[in-house]
């Protein structure tokens, strides 16, 4: 039984005649002041409504303290530098990868789900390499199915072990966070840490100086294992609350350093009032008079400070000072 509730191709062009040709009103019925904004149920969020720069941020923390501890482990510090983070489908990023590569599957608690963290064969053989007296030369392109050797795999370790640190440390401003090692593999398909469809943040450190070419870490946060901590990201990532002990030896090192800068003095004893004609007009010998102020004004570096007494002590003229005056006070 056909649906009577459709209208025919007759009905739907004498509709559209008649709203040309204004015969139909179309300024009636309900809500006519409603105004719609397109949505497509079909798509996922892929802002995560917060501000992804916070993930920059974190990025930019990490990758200081992983150079540092590149070089006190593997005794190379190549110039990583990390890229803007970018929001995309897993399969997607999945598509670029080509093995053998050093895949670990990770848990950051308290995030949600597993993330992963990708390390690219040239960094660490460039690391091997440096680690055993070399110069960083690194291998060429490896056969996909190649297994990393026990050695290999122990300088995979150790990278890891600076990278938690480094991260856990990077995140520590915003939220503390442990990181537990939960397997690897040298292809990536087979790391589902999320459907294919499904969103993941980027994050992707690239390693430049290396004789062999470029090297890179990804670390890859699943969309959902963020999305519950969005109000933190938005609110940026601060290095403190200025309350930690560092922050407050600082404060009193910088202070006490602040003693021992040299400042000049003026005393000011009485100011004229005088127009530039008159002040072209001056010849020697000439007096100008002025009423002497109670005290004189002692400044610091153009800015007043103490109202002093004008004297003299062992021979030298001195000042005595009577009271402070606030920096804004008019001379």
């Amino acid at each position: 039984m056909a649906d009577q509730s459709l209208l025919t191709p007759e009905e739907m062009a004498a509709l559209a005649q008649g709203v040309g040709d204004g015969s139909i009103a179309v300024d009636t019925g309900f809500n006519l002041q409603a105004r719609v904004r397109k949505h497509d149920l079909a798509s996922e969020d892929s802002s995560l409504g917060m501000n992804v720069s916070s993930i920059d941020m974190i990025n930019e923390r990490c990758i200081r303290l992983f150079r540092l501890g590149l070089l006190e482990v593997l005794r190379t510090s190549p110039r990583i530098n990390p890229t803007r983070v970018q929001i995309v489908r897993f399969g997607d990023y999945l598509k670029e990868l080509r093995a053998p590569l050093s895949v670990n599957t990770v848990r950051i608690n308290p995030l949600r789900g597993y993330s992963m963290i990708v390390i690219e064969p040239t960094l660490i053989f460039s690391a091997l390499d440096s680690f055993f007296g070399g110069f960083g030369s690194g291998v060429g392109q490896l056969p996909s199915g190649r297994l990393f050797t026990p050695t290999e795999t122990r300088i995979i370790k150790l990278i890891l072990e600076v990278f938690f640190r480094s991260l856990r440390e990077a995140w520590s401003p915003l939220l503390p966070i442990e990181m537990e090692h939960v397997g690897s593999e040298i292809n990536p398909q087979f790391a589902q840490i999320a459907d294919e469809n499904d969103l993941v943040v980027l994050s992707r450190y690239e390693a430049d100086q290396l004789s062999s070419g470029k090297g890179f870490v990804d670390m890859v946060y699943p969309y959902a294992s963020l999305k519950p901590i969005r109000d933190l990201l938005r609110s940026r990532v601060t290095s403190g609350d200025g309350d930690e002990e560092s922050d407050k030896q600082w404060r009193d090192e910088l202070a006490q350093a602040v003693h021992d800068a040299e400042v000049e003095m003026q005393v000011l004893l009485g100011h004229v009032p005088i127009t530039l004609r008159q002040l072209e007009q001056l010849q020697e010998g000439q007096v100008l008079h002025f009423k002497k102020p109670d005290y004189g004004r002692a400044l610091f570096c153009d800015l007043p400070a103490f109202d002093v007494e004008l004297g003299n002590l062992g021979g030298q003229v001195a000042i005595k000072i009577v009271e402070p005056v606030a920096p804004q006070t008019h001379l």
